[in-house]
């Protein structure tokens, strides 16, 4: 059987290990004769593994006791909107604009009614290949929100920016694979089907004294119900908390985020050392904003992309076409993502350059 590397930037690969224990205990979870799919969320049995991921979770983020961590659904997306919903009070919110999904985010928050949402950096002139400068923020805005990492873009914040106020992040798609002050943010949201589970769970990470400032909402979308319920008002995403839980033991394992950080860059090392010499493959992302877990590289010529990503796809480097907004290739190299995949990367695109070379 042909081997195969998933380079796809969400749904991604998960730990083999963490696939191979799902597995095991598939058909009956800790010899209860349920299936995790059918367990109650109300039974014993979730109770257990809901608080161990969450606190499994806190102690790799190294989270105080005055954070909540919720975990929701409606993915990343749903947050644009819940975010200022809940904690906007005062309708003046600030945003960094790096690209495709911080400008989804500002569009949400400007729906709602009476809210003044202000851009105050942007890399738009920089084709979004660059990460902008915070200017001084003179205004008392409810919030600073940032991407940390651009999926479709390939850049990332490599350092916590120092802003006035509360900074909240949007840290999809490189939660748990870099260490960042966590403390330092009001407000962390994540979607899951990247670094920790599948599609389906949303991770939310609040600051305590920014609950319970708007009263009214809908019942789904306030953070201190969800909260003061365990996020459980409804039937919560049991198998994606499950999958999650044993995610964060496997982090723990690999030496916690410094550990995973270490080894995403070695993996991330080994593809710009590569493409800095290749004469055929470039990053078009300045050094000093580039990501480790979402890199894309161009040859210059759409039609030899195309070329590539066909040729890679046959032989089992899967999902390297890059976003449609950008073309090109990308490769994401999420924590589950092996060295080897990264090397055998490496070696058939030398082999490509080779060939065309020809």
């Amino acid at each position: 059987m042909q081997q195969v590397y998933n380079f796809a930037a969400g749904p991604a690969v998960l730990p083999q290990p963490v696939l191979k224990q799902i597995q095991a205990e598939f058909l009956s979870y800790h010899g209860s004769g349920m299936s995790i799919t059918e367990i109650s969320h109300r039974s014993s049995l979730f109770q257990d593994l809901y608080h161990d991921a969450e606190q499994t979770l806190r102690q790799l983020m190294h989270l105080p006791d005055n954070y909540r961590i919720l975990f929701l659904q409606g993915g990343a997306s749903l947050q644009f909107y819940m975010l200022p919903l809940n904690i906007a009070v005062n309708r003046q919110v600030a945003y960094v604009d790096t690209g495709h999904w911080s400008q989804k985010a500002v569009t949400e928050a400007q729906k709602l009614a009476g809210m003044q949402v202000d851009i105050v950096a942007s890399s738009k002139d920089s084709s979004y290949t660059t990460i902008p400068e915070i200017p001084t923020l003179n205004k008392a805005y409810d919030y600073v929100h940032i991407t940390t990492n651009n999926t479709i873009e390939g850049t990332a914040f490599n350092q916590v920016p120092d802003v006035k106020g509360t900074l909240v992040a949007d840290m999809s798609s490189n939660i748990l694979a870099q260490e960042y002050p966590f403390d330092k943010f009001g407000v962390i949201y994540a979607g899951a089907q990247k670094n920790i589970a599948p599609a389906g769970l949303t991770v939310v990470i609040v600051r305590d004294d920014l609950l319970g400032q708007v009263e009214g909402l809908p019942t789904m979308l306030d953070y201190t119900l969800q909260a003061k319920k365990d996020s459980a008002y409804n039937t919560p995403p049991v198998f994606d908390i499950y999958t999650a839980g044993l995610v964060f033991h496997w982090l723990q394992d690999r030496g916690g985020i410094a550990g995973t950080e270490k080894i995403n860059r070695a993996k991330a090392g080994i593809l710009y050392d590569y493409l800095a010499q290749s004469k055929l493959f470039h990053s078009p992302i300045a050094a000093a904003a580039r990501s480790l877990t979402n890199i894309p590289f161009v040859t210059g010529d759409s039609n030899l992309d195309a070329e590539f990503v066909a040729a890679a796809d046959a032989a089992g480097f899967k999902n390297l076409k890059g976003h449609r907004l950008v073309g090109g290739m990308r490769a994401s190299l999420y924590n589950a993502l092996s060295i080897e995949a990264v090397t055998a990367l490496v070696d058939f695109m030398a082999k490509f350059e080779k060939g065309v070379g020809k």
